[in-house]
């Protein structure tokens, strides 16, 4: 009996030494650890992970940057390619009008020619009476002008046939004869009227002939296409 409390006793002892020497084999190791050198690991984790999170900042602003230059740049071809295609527009609308293909108003003057049926002997309005008014009118810097509706081009022709009928670009005009040109009304006028003036010539033989001012002349396309047959 007594020979079994001493084995217990050794081995409550043994057990007791064991115990006591893991804990302060325990106390030992926390004691021993550099705290310090766990908190500076994460902190270079840290630095680490702000490090990744900057360089990936960066790459998405250099991309954000390389897009809007592009983005300014298609912008700017944009606008560039708009601001072409309304100068060529302008552009080609102007030659249409010096072509006569657009109807055009602005200043100018109507004349109106009456032909003289009752005298034989003053030969009716020619082409080339019509003609020389045109010359006239271009002189003075009209900018348009028609003939009885007929737009005058340089493709136009004013021609007289059996010396009784009168066309203007293929097609046959007759009395009275409506001339509109646009420029400056006083000067289209005075150029035609007083001393040499052509009209004035034909008031003077007796033809019936009125000039109006107008701030508003009317002056039709030209309607025929225009053409080259030996222009290459």
């Amino acid at each position: 009996m007594k020979k079994g409390k001493i084995t217990v006793a050794i081995t409550i002892t043994i057990t007791c030494f064991a115990l006591t020497t893991v804990m302060f084999m325990q106390f030992k190791i926390v004691k021993e650890t550099d705290i310090t050198s766990i908190e500076t690991m994460r902190e270079e984790e840290l630095r680490t992970e702000l490090a990744n999170w900057k360089q990936l900042y960066n790459e998405a602003d250099e991309q954000y940057q390389e897009k809007s230059e592009k983005l300014k740049e298609y912008r700017e071809k944009q606008q560039s390619t708009e601001e072409s295609t309304k100068l060529i527009e302008k552009e080609l609308s102007q030659i249409d009008m010096y072509l006569g293909k657009t109807e055009v108003q602005g200043e100018g003057i109507i004349i109106n020619i009456k032909d003289i049926n009752n005298d034989e002997e003053i030969p009716p309005i020619s082409a080339e009476d019509l003609l020389v008014i045109v010359d006239y009118l271009k002189l003075a810097g009209a900018e348009a002008i028609s003939i009885n509706e007929q737009r005058i081009v340089n493709m136009s022709d004013i021609v007289y046939v059996n010396n009784s009928i009168i066309y203007v670009n293929q097609q046959r005009i007759l009395a009275p004869y409506v001339i509109n040109a646009i420029g400056d009304s006083v000067t289209l006028e005075s150029t035609l009227l007083g001393n040499g003036g052509y009209v004035e010539t034909l008031k003077n033989i007796g033809f019936e002939v009125d000039i109006q001012r107008q701030n508003k002349v009317i002056i039709p396309k030209y309607n025929k296409e225009i053409g080259h047959k030996y222009i290459q």
